[in-house]
């Protein structure tokens, strides 16, 4: 299990350190978000003893998660500015694909509940309003002003990272911090401790977060659930409109994706990605692992 619940946090690294779709769906398409939900809730809020489980199953997820979010990182600033077109096919694939299958998981959640569907609605008008705030470009960040606003940048992303839906790194991308953030986590991990500041203003508006949305998150999966997933749904596909424009958000700016720059193969390398993520959960399924954690 220590095997399984660390690749499932690479996958979920994999997932946060790009815009497109967060680790919160990944836990979803892979059957433990509810758990993953109440180990965080548990951690935060619970007693010693519902603690100790929590924290043995975050470890083993928090160390998959660390290791694919240092070799994303390694990686990512350079290509992403690099080939941002090919990488925002990748996520829109991410996202088409995924909405299918989360509407198929949650088939008896919304059967008979289509009144609760405007939900959609409102998560697309969320999206495309946060998109259109860019205080931050997409250079260094520097000043007070701008580290309260990278806190809040983390406090903000990492609750969409826990909610199957829109992605905290997209959330990061529209709001202009997500280069200098990635930027910043590298130079760190390369003993330039110049961006320190910029790296531990997220950070704590990433524990800010947690403890703060968590247990929110868990009620309202728990009894208000219907509307929940039509609001991940709406929230998904406004991230398309997010993902669309993240080319305009680089320094300097590039244009927008247009069927020009679309790029078809890696559309579907996204989709094979989310239904390789469904059949490793009906293998897990079959095997009996999903069951005996639940």
């Amino acid at each position: 299990m220590i095997f399984i619940n660390m690749f499932r946090g690479f996958c979920m690294a994999l997932a946060d350190s790009v815009p497109g779709v967060s680790g919160g769906t990944i836990a979803f398409l892979l059957g433990f978000y509810d758990r993953f939900l109440s180990s965080l809730d548990n951690l935060i809020h619970g007693s010693g003893q519902g603690r100790r489980p929590a924290l043995k199953f975050l470890i083993q997820l928090g160390l998959g998660w660390v290791i694919g979010m240092g070799l994303a990182i390694l990686a990512l600033s350079r290509v992403f500015e690099s080939h941002i077109y090919a990488i925002s096919s990748v996520f829109i694939g991410f996202i088409l694909f995924a909405i299918p299958l989360v509407l198929h998981e949650e088939k008896m959640t919304l059967r008979g509940r289509w009144k609760w569907s405007p939900f959609v609605l409102a998560g697309i008008v969320f999206v495309v309003v946060v998109s259109s705030i860019h205080p931050v470009s997409g250079g260094a960040v520097s000043g007070v002003g701008s580290l309260v606003y990278v806190f809040l940048g983390g406090l903000v992303a990492i609750s969409a990272m826990v909610l199957p839906g829109i992605s905290g790194s997209t959330l990061l991308l529209i709001m202009g911090l997500y280069l200098p953030v990635i930027t910043a986590v590298r130079a760190v991990m390369g003993f330039d401790f110049s961006a320190l500041p910029t790296v531990i203003a997220f950070a704590l508006g990433v524990c800010a977060g947690v403890a703060l949305i968590i247990r929110l998150l868990r009620y309202l999966m728990e009894h208000y659930r219907a509307q929940m997933i039509f609001l991940i749904v709406g929230l998904m596909l406004g991230s398309l409109y997010s993902v669309v424009l993240g080319p305009t958000t680089l320094e300097p700016p590039r244009a927008a994706m247009a069927l020009g720059t679309f790029r078809p193969l890696f559309f579907l390398l996204g989709g094979a990605v989310i239904l390789g993520l469904q059949g490793m959960k009906i293998w897990l399924t079959r095997k009996g692992i999903q069951k005996t954690e639940e």
